[in-house]
């Protein structure tokens, strides 16, 4: 059975702790996020493809599908 993917991520800013639910976009990573707050902008973890994969509560769709992501 395959799983759902999930296409919506609450961000949280270390700064801050400002959570936003955002959409994910679909088939590509976003690298850079303004937070809406403190306008402190995110960057992926090292090792992290995404912002999301960082900072979100779940990965980008393409890590939910194990695909590698932006690669």
């Amino acid at each position: 059975m395959k799983k759902e993917i999930i296409y919506e991520s609450i961000i949280t800013c270390p700064e801050c702790g400002q959570q936003k639910l955002e959409k994910m976009p679909v088939d590509s990573c976003q690298f850079f996020y303004e937070c809406k707050n403190c306008k402190t902008i995110l960057k992926p973890k090292q090792g992290d493809c995404c912002v999301y994969c960082s900072y979100g509560s779940e990965s980008c769709p393409p890590v939910q599908e194990n695909k590698s992501c932006c690669n």
